[in-house]
């Protein structure tokens, strides 16, 4: 169920809690938990209704602006019947914390032996240990670069990325990855301790503001939230590369982690 930025963030928040989706049969089931950009979000309820049912309270809670622009939106694939799916907050991801947990030895064992699954099940054999060494070497560097170094796809590269970061080794940044502190830790342990430069202080660019808007904001030295809250939010406008709707979800990154634009 595709959600847009501005739709998790105000369920983060509270403001939204109801989605309605044009479907020919329900996609999702009560009690889903689904990993998001802003955390875990679980549907409460799925219930189809017609389309004239709708109120303007419906409207308020799913987030567009009245009962009309949500019947507009509602407007394609009119033969298929509305759902409305009820959403809440969850949460947040449960691998943030996975990430920051480092393992001891047995726990190292059943991480490498479960590693050692994925390199037998791979049809072009072992490639995990490969993809945690290249993306500790070039942390933020972008996935199709990483994986036209590696020789592969990067669809296919990106697929098993995601794999290891399910095991709390790797983590997504707005650009390109990084190991988490688990992955570094379980990557010494196969290759023997290694200098690293020291991982960026603060909290990371949310990935929401798009690959242009973080190019711009590295260039100016901004590779994190409390950075960015000392930029007033028109200095940051005037980056080539931040737009409006990247400067929205900045904000509200910055809001939710207790900070703001510097005043201006």
């Amino acid at each position: 169920m595709l959600m847009r930025p501005a739709e998790l963030e105000a369920i983060r928040r509270g403001e939204v809690d109801l989605a309605f989706r044009r479907w020919d049969r329900p996609r999702v089931k009560v009690g889903t938990r689904m990993r998001t950009a802003v955390g875990l979000v679980e549907v409460v309820s799925v219930d189809r209704v017609p389309l004239s049912a709708l109120r303007a309270e419906d409207a308020r809670r799913s987030g567009a602006t009245s009962l009309a622009a949500l019947k507009a939106a509602l407007s394609t694939y009119a033969d298929r019947p509305v759902y409305r799916v009820g959403l809440a907050y969850a949460g947040a991801d449960p691998r943030e914390t996975l990430r920051e947990t480092l393992p001891g030895p047995e726990e190292t064992a059943e991480i490498l032996a479960g590693l050692d699954r994925l390199d037998a099940a791979s049809t072009i054999g072992p490639w995990t240990r490969d993809t945690l060494r290249i993306i500790d070497a070039n942390p933020e560097v972008r996935a199709p670069e990483l994986a036209a170094r590696l020789g592969r796809p990067t669809a296919e590269f990106k697929r098993d990325v995601r794999k290891l970061k399910e095991r709390g080794l790797t983590e997504s940044l707005a650009i390109g990855y990084r190991l988490s502190p688990r992955g570094e830790a379980v990557l010494d342990h196969v290759d023997g301790p290694r200098e690293r430069a020291p991982r960026r202080d603060g909290t990371p660019l949310p990935r929401t503001i798009g690959a242009p808007a973080t190019r711009a904001l590295r260039a100016v030295d901004v590779h994190s939230l409390e950075a960015a809250s000392r930029w007033t939010r028109s200095d940051l406008a005037a980056l080539h590369g931040v737009g409006p709707i990247a400067l929205d979800q900045l904000e509200a990154a910055l809001t939710a982690a207790g900070l703001g634009y510097a005043p201006g």
